[in-house]
């Protein structure tokens, strides 16, 4: 046992000492190391998580149209041909898919955007009468605004002189490095793709090496709760990531239907806007539905009113029936903590914090609650929340409140 703790004293220096040592350079050097191991290793982890996506995919194709005869196990040379074919037929429908969307819904959201575009024009007009009325209404308002936009535009003439003009120069590298980033985004997703159907290809062998890795770092006593975390972490992720995506799928469709069929101006375009932002949790559905009904708004206030009362419409739908059955109870979290988690990612990574922030959460209150629970079990107390509300008939004595302690005072 004493020998036990030494080792564990010992791993724990030395992971303490490393963490040091990797700080100390990370903070000396500006954070550059860091983030030239993540641009490294970007597309790889890029193919795991369209690995991730897809598996679900492969496992339905191996097992609904090549599927093993009774009492039979296939040799390795055809599992091999049916995990080949698998992964090429679930490339071959994200293939399709993508087909129907660049044929049927990029021309539309193209046409919508060449529409905003043209029609720039009269938006402007119909936003400066609102403005002018408004101003007439409120002289003294009037004369504040003029005052302020007065000093933007000295402020403007002399940014445009002194800072804009000298930097052309700038702005032309600057454009250069987006295309440049546009091009190596695309070889990124070219190896991601490869790398993809390189996991999907041998997901039973990279699973039999981690828990390799974790059966020679992990007692034979805490093996089997790390297992069983790493399984209620992919239950977790995989519910909510593959679930959200699929609803934000079939919101999509669906207002673009509803849409189309009330003959909302920019369909394809508030279409795009409602089913993407729809993947961020609780904020999503406001983030989409605001530019939206703007847009519509400068066409015509009374189909801005008509669309939010769709949207809202739309929204209940999702969160009472699509939702739940897609999603159900996959986080376990409160509404109080999603929207903790979404600003806290959020506020750290932007839009995907705010997408990840929620199963993270969730699976960090797995941990936390598997910790309390051991804990309190060694202690002889109650696991459940409720015997321990104020007030509760079954809650647990504090020590000096029990018969017991009474009787020795």
């Amino acid at each position: 046992m004493e020998r036990k703790k030494d080792y564990i004293g010992m791993g724990v220096t030395a992971f303490l000492a490393a963490a040091a040592i990797l700080l100390f350079y990370d903070t000396l050097f500006g954070g550059k190391t860091i983030l030239a191991v993540l641009t490294s290793v970007r597309p790889i982890l890029y193919g795991a998580f369209i690995a991730y996506l897809l598996t679900p995919m492969v496992n339905f194709f191996e097992r609904k149209l090549f599927p093993r005869r009774a009492g039979r196990t296939r040799s390795r040379s055809a599992a091999a041909a049916v995990r080949t074919a698998s992964i090429l037929l679930s490339w071959l429908v994200i293939c399709f898919f993508i087909y129907l969307l660049a044929s049927v819904l990029m021309p539309e959201l193209y046409k919508s955007i060449l529409q905003l575009i043209a029609n720039i024009d009269d938006y402007y007009s119909t936003i400066s009468g609102w403005v002018t009325h408004l101003l007439e209404t409120y002289p003294e308002t009037a004369a504040r605004v003029g005052e302020q936009m007065n000093a933007y535009f000295q402020n403007f003439d002399r940014l445009l002189t002194n800072d804009v003009l000298p930097q052309l120069q700038t702005v032309m590298t600057t454009v250069s490095g987006g295309v440049l980033s546009l091009v190596n985004f695309v070889k990124d997703l070219l190896v991601a793709v490869i790398a993809s159907i390189y996991l999907m290809a041998t997901k039973e062998r990279c699973a039999a090496y981690g828990r390799k890795l974790v059966y020679s770092l992990c007692s034979r006593e805490d093996v089997g709760l790390v297992l069983r975390g790493v399984r209620r972490a992919d239950s977790i992720f995989s519910g909510f990531v593959r679930g959200k995506l699929l609803d934000s799928i079939i919101i999509g469709i669906l207002c673009f239907a509803g849409c189309s069929i009330l003959r909302f101006p920019y369909t394809p375009l508030v279409s795009v806007f409602v089913g993407v932002t729809n993947i961020i949790p609780f904020f999503g559905p406001f983030l989409g539905a605001i530019p939206s009904t703007f847009l519509i708004l400068l066409v015509s206030p009374k189909q801005a009113l008509y669309f939010l009362i769709f949207v809202l419409a739309l929204q209940q739908l999702d969160g009472n029936v699509i939702g739940p059955k897609i999603l159900g109870n996959t986080t376990g979290l409160s509404s109080l903590w999603v929207i903790i988690a979404i600003l806290v990612g959020g506020s750290f990574f932007g839009i995907v914090g705010m997408f990840f922030g929620v199963p993270v959460c969730a699976c960090l209150r797995c941990l936390i609650d598997f910790f309390m629970d051991v804990r309190l079990r060694k202690k002889g107390l109650p696991v459940e929340c409720a015997d321990y509300a104020a007030g509760g008939a079954h809650g647990p004595k504090p020590p000096g409140e029990g018969p017991a302690d009474k009787g020795k005072n």
